[in-house]
């Protein structure tokens, strides 16, 4: 019987391949932005890409915390100025988002 992979393992065996090869897997970068992840895209981008992914920034955008980690781990700095007006949505949805404040403190 074959079964089908849940997307979850799926990324993850991709991922780790991606990781142990040291090359980016393409396959692997469709599934990711399929996926709409922003845990996928910015772990991704930190850990195999190592630089800006642009075509994932529509994803991470949308997490405060991914957002920030992306802003602090792969961009070391300001935010491209689309995600950065979307942290300053997230700090208006809500003030005490503690990764807003982690980005804002960041770009100072």
């Amino acid at each position: 019987m074959n079964e089908r992979m849940n997307p979850e393992k799926a990324f993850k065996e991709a991922y780790y391949k991606a990781w142990d090869s040291g090359k980016r897997s393409p396959e692997l970068e469709q599934n990711i932005i399929i996926l709409h992840n922003p845990h996928c895209a910015c772990f991704y981008a930190e850990d195999i890409i190592k630089a800006r992914w642009i075509e994932a920034e529509d994803i991470i955008m949308n997490s405060s915390y991914y957002s920030s980690r992306y802003a602090s781990h792969v961009i070391k700095g300001k935010l491209p100025e689309k995600m950065h007006n979307m942290m300053i949505l997230h700090a208006i949805e809500d003030p005490d988002d503690k990764y807003v404040k982690d980005y804002f403190e960041l770009i100072k």
